[in-house]
């Protein structure tokens, strides 16, 4: 069986050798787009092996961060690597430092080329597929990322420059001294049509003000049917088992995989169901009953590869409960807590961004909608960082998912983590 990092390798030298010679450039600028005619950079496989492993130490830390919370938890750790990514390029000092402990970043140059080259892996997922049964399909996958400025501050050029050529974002130029209010819907609009309408208020009334002076964005659009389909006459209602004991039915989905990759674990098992092309792919971890806070806590210690690594095939027998919800998180204290305080005070340092005026963050506002059926998921994310002014067995194995469980949809080769979360009542 071929390991992880093999597979990586594998993986990223393939997209390096499709990209050779490919560069994305950026639009045309216009009275309200400052963005610098920038080829996109090329890949780069040894750097996107290190920003994959700083992907997984993040993800499970925010994770471990906004788990002790009740109830059900959607959140894209990917979506907000990204847009604290593009913040880290116009840090300086201690709040550069500070992002880089909390990103896991050793080498800035080589972080922003390994998210270059895993967006640009994630992007050649997207279209016509092939199922193993010859039928097709479509995956959409897409992002966006974009920065909000300012109109009247001028932009450092070597953010704008480095932000267009490894992450394609554009800064746009709105007003919020004169008209607050009009930039907050303009941006809530353009998260909106990213993310096929999922995500149509990432901004809440009042977020924005006179005082601020920047917004990143990022937008992430995930739907795709199913590898093996589940059908719909074997769903049947069922109990699940609630954290606190109590129990809701629910509609159950049931399916026979004859090859699937299952993993048992110290106190959990795992069973993965691929996407059709097999490409991408939700893996469901189940917790052994009145594990689930151990299971947690071994993902907020850095287990989350451990969850997602190449595992031995074997039929299950599937049952998964249908679920639909939304989370919306503010992650300014969850984001201190793991390491960044400093950029949210007035002794933040982005002065990369701007010489105009000293700038700190104000706000990091998280969304993320999960719906799973049948016939496959649709999930989308979007991230904005607003900146302000200082002031296995032969038989099959029975996988029942009746209690609290944790799942991550992620890109097969690489583990990239793009959602990731916990269902504690799929009614609710």
């Amino acid at each position: 069986m071929m390991r992880r990092r093999d597979l990586l390798r594998t993986t990223f030298a393939a997209l390096a050798a499709s990209a050779s010679g490919w560069a994305i450039t950026g639009s045309t600028s216009s009275a309200d787009t400052a963005r610098p005619e920038t080829d996109r950079a090329e890949v780069d496989p040894k750097a996107a092996e290190r920003t994959v492993a700083a992907l997984h130490a993040f993800a499970g830390g925010l994770y471990g961060e906004l788990a002790t919370e009740s109830g059900n938890l959607a959140l894209s750790p990917y979506s907000v690597a990204v847009a604290l990514a593009m913040v880290r390029n116009g840090a300086r000092g201690d709040t550069a430092a500070e992002l880089d402990r909390v990103l896991h970043v050793d080498d800035p140059d080589r972080f922003n080329s390994g998210m270059n080259t895993v967006a640009q892996c994630l992007d050649g997922h997207a279209g016509k597929v092939n199922r193993a049964d010859s039928s097709t399909a479509r995956i959409t996958l897409s992002e966006a990322n974009a920065l909000w400025g300012q109109r009247s501050v001028e932009w450092r050029s070597p953010f704008l420059t480095t932000l267009d050529r490894y992450y394609a974002a554009g800064m746009r130029r709105v007003d919020y001294i004169a008209d607050a209010e009009a930039a907050r819907e303009r941006i809530n609009d353009w998260v909106g049509d990213r993310t096929d309408g999922r995500i149509d208020e990432l901004l809440p009334h009042g977020l924005l003000d006179q005082d601020t002076r920047l917004m990143l964005v990022n937008a992430l659009h995930f739907k795709a049917p199913w590898e093996q389909p589940f059908h719909n006459d074997a769903t049947r209602t069922a109990p699940f088992t609630r954290i606190d004991g109590t129990r809701v039915n629910t509609p159950m989905m049931r399916t026979t995989l004859d090859s699937a990759s299952y993993t048992r674990g110290d106190h959990w098992q795992a069973v993965r169901l691929p996407y059709a092309g097999k490409k991408l792919a939700m893996t469901v971890v189940l917790p052994d009953s009145g594990q689930l806070p151990a299971v947690q806590r071994d993902l907020g210690d850095g287990g989350l590869a451990t969850l997602l690594s190449p595992s031995e095939t074997t039929p299950v027998n599937l049952q998964l409960p249908r679920w639909t919800f939304r989370s919306q998180l503010p992650l300014q204290q969850p984001l201190a807590t793991l390491g960044m305080p400093t950029a949210f005070t007035d002794r933040a340092d982005l002065s990369g961004m701007t010489t105009d005026t000293d700038l700190r963050i104000d706000a990091v506002q998280h969304e993320a909608f999960i719906a799973v059926d049948e016939q496959g998921t649709e999930a989308a994310a979007a991230t904005g960082v607003v900146a302000g002014i200082v002031s296995a067995p032969a038989q099959p194995v029975e996988f029942t998912v009746d209690r609290p469980f944790l799942f991550v949809i992620h890109d097969v080769a690489t583990g990239v983590p793009l959602f990731l979360g916990r269902v504690t009542d799929p009614s609710d």
